[in-house]
């Protein structure tokens, strides 16, 4: 069977914060990912973990659509018994600014993709609590792009509709942030 790479774009339409595990400090407790040269990415493997969820979704309420077996070809599974992992056919790229961006944006520019949001816990009465001050560096809205390889041609549809489903991501997705939209490009 031919397998095809399905290319796409992500419009944020809010703030977003991909979390990279990291703080800077008095500035921020928890800063976005970012490559080599201070631009914001979203890991291929975020990419997979959201759309295996939704195909796990699709086979909770359509089994005959999608089977478990469809799920573990193209995702992998984890063998509890054994600690294996298995991790699936497809190859999740990076999603990221197209090259034109990255490379007319110098380093100076590219801390003007970034902002903070600052956010404290509030008790029952109205009032701040103590030490709840949290600061998140979010990426303001922007478009990245990547690529899924290794998709069977027969399930070509079955991954754009999945795609389609994905509406937020990213850290506080429940909150407002990460809300986007995904595009398939025509190859």
């Amino acid at each position: 069977m031919e397998t095809k790479r399905i290319n796409y774009t992500i419009t944020f339409l809010s703030d977003w914060h991909a979390g990279s595990g990291l703080s800077s400090g008095a500035d921020a407790d928890a800063v976005v990912i970012k490559d080599k040269n201070n631009l914001p990415y979203l890991p291929g493997k975020t990419i997979k973990g959201l759309l295996k969820d939704v195909f796990e979704d699709f086979r909770e309420v359509q089994p005959n659509l999608i089977d478990s077996g469809f799920v573990k070809k193209y995702f992998g599974e984890y063998n509890e018994k054994g600690k294996i992992s298995d991790a699936g056919s497809l190859f999740f790229a990076n999603a990221e600014l197209n090259e034109n961006e990255k490379n007319e944006i110098t380093e100076q520019m590219s801390s003007f993709l970034y902002r903070n949001l600052a956010s404290t816990r509030i008790d029952e009465k109205g009032v701040a609590e103590k030490h709840s001050l949290r600061t998140m560096q979010v990426s303001i809205p922007l478009v990245l792009e990547g690529y899924i390889d290794g998709v069977i041609d027969t399930d070509i549809v079955k991954f754009e509709k999945a795609l389609n489903c994905i509406r937020h991501l990213g850290v506080n997705r429940n909150r407002g942030l990460g809300r986007c939209k995904f595009e398939i490009k025509a190859n």
